[in-house]
């Protein structure tokens, strides 16, 4: 298995004969390239301990969060913490539910992280938003930077929707459906043209 995500050099060829605008941004930010998160347990978990929080308080309460388990990350030691214990360590009590709903599904086989592999990007999103605490969002990015595929792109990422604003409409808002027609020309490698969407906004 691949463990990054990259913009190798025939994809910023091909993303930038479909798109001159994109190319313009491949040109300007060079080679994106990212480490996969391969422990898709422990990836869901911080990503539901991180929710609307700065990464520094996200990253201190997930080791808190580590230390309760004995650094053992394993869904029935999640499933026995004490909620009290949780809340203690900084996850509010929503998160503590979201997170045993996650190591449940795993116990109960509701949720094959082992099979991702081999599953399509629908089926996994499926899989993944049947869980409460879970949305597209969150299973679109789990797609993206834990599993590297290739062809995602999150319509509800506010993020990629004003980089679109910026590049495509001088500012202005550009509708949903356009938007979308937009990234058509992407295809299949709708996640590596995010991928310098995010950088444009990063970099200015």
């Amino acid at each position: 298995m691949n463990n990054r995500i990259t913009a190798t050099a025939e994809i910023r060829e091909y993303l930038t004969k479909a798109d001159s605008i994109i190319g313009a941004v491949i040109e300007k930010y060079g080679v994106r390239d990212f480490e996969l998160s391969t422990d898709y347990f422990d990836a869901l978990l911080q990503n539901i301990v991180g929710q609307q929080l700065s990464g520094k308080a996200a990253d201190t309460i997930y080791n808190r969060f580590i230390t309760l388990i004995d650094g053992k990350l394993i869904p029935r030691k999640v499933l026995a913490l004490d909620d009290e214990k949780l809340r203690g360590a900084g996850i509010s009590r929503n998160k503590a539910t979201y997170i045993k709903n996650i190591a449940r599904a795993v116990v109960d086989g509701d949720l094959t992280l082992d099979k991702f592999a081999d599953m399509t990007d629908a089926t996994i999103i499926a899989q993944l938003t049947a869980i409460k605490g879970i949305g597209q969002w969150t299973a679109e990015m789990f797609l993206i930077f834990s599993l590297g595929r290739l062809d995602v792109f999150s319509k509800g990422d506010g993020g990629l929707a004003r980089a679109i604003n910026n590049l495509y409409g001088n500012g202005a808002e550009i509708l949903a459906k356009e938007r979308l027609t937009i990234t058509e020309a992407w295809k299949p490698y709708r996640s590596i043209a995010s991928l310098y969407l995010w950088a444009s906004l990063d970099n200015g």
